[in-house]
């Protein structure tokens, strides 16, 4: 008598063994788990794309309404008093949290359709995200230093060219590179939740526009950068609800 046919078992000899109880539970967990993960990802997309929508949109009506943004030079000679402005309390801290805010953003959208999205588009839409929060800190980091030298560092107010340089620095830095960098994640990133179904069709549709349009006319209207974040932050109403 084989050890299959001992008395008590009324499997045959090419019967399933049934796995142990240990490892069907390990199982199950990690399928609770992965499971949760999946269902906590959209949450943390949405908050954080409203999080940068708010912080970007605030910073930048901050900053161009600041008295040096203008160019004239009584409006900058007003503001040469090395005193912590609006300005730039909206450089030197809402940009900061507003770039993570954006990186985190990119990282659970991306995980949401990583079995799903193409290398390609992946790789552009990585790169193109965090090259967008790179150009926005070095910006940021312009336009605060005037303040920044004066307040913390004792250096001497600058002359009215320098402030212009500044000015001029931030601007191609802000409403050319950076918006360029925005369109291309816009228009990748539309592209693939079309392939994969991660939005509504008419959303992402917008998207790729609004990206051909941060790509084309944001030299002509420095205010049409406005269109990331407000683009962002209905994505993530639309996830959160």
């Amino acid at each position: 008598m084989s050890l299959v046919d001992r008395p008590g078992s009324s499997a045959g000899p090419d019967a399933p063994v049934a796995p142990d109880a240990p490892d069907a539970a390990e199982g199950a967990d990690a399928l609770v788990s992965r499971v949760r993960g999946h269902l906590r990802a959209p949450r943390a997309a949405g908050v954080a794309g409203l999080a940068f929508a708010l912080l970007f949109a605030t910073a930048l009506v901050l900053l161009r309404a600041s008295p040096a943004a203008s160019g004239d030079p009584i409006d900058i000679a007003a503001a040469q008093t090395g005193e912590v402005t609006a300005a730039f309390i909206s450089t030197f801290y809402l940009v900061p949290f507003a770039g993570v805010a954006f990186l985190w953003f990119v990282a659970v959208a991306r995980d949401q359709v990583d079995d799903r999205e193409d290398r390609f588009f992946a790789t552009i839409l990585t790169g193109s995200g965090v090259l967008f929060v790179a150009i926005l800190f070095v910006a940021a980091g312009i336009a605060s230093s005037v303040t920044l030298g004066q307040q913390y560092l004792g250096d001497a107010a600058p002359g009215v060219d320098q402030v212009r340089l500044v000015r001029a620095m931030c601007y191609a830095l802000l409403f050319v590179f950076a918006s360029r960098a925005a369109g291309v994640f816009l228009v990748c990133f539309s592209t693939v939740a079309i392939r994969t179904r991660a939005l509504p069709t008419w959303l992402a549709v917008s998207g790729i526009l609004l990206g051909l349009v941060l790509m084309l006319v944001v030299t002509i209207w420095e205010w049409v950068v406005l269109a990331l974040p407000v683009w962002v932050a209905i994505v993530s109403v639309a996830i959160l609800v």
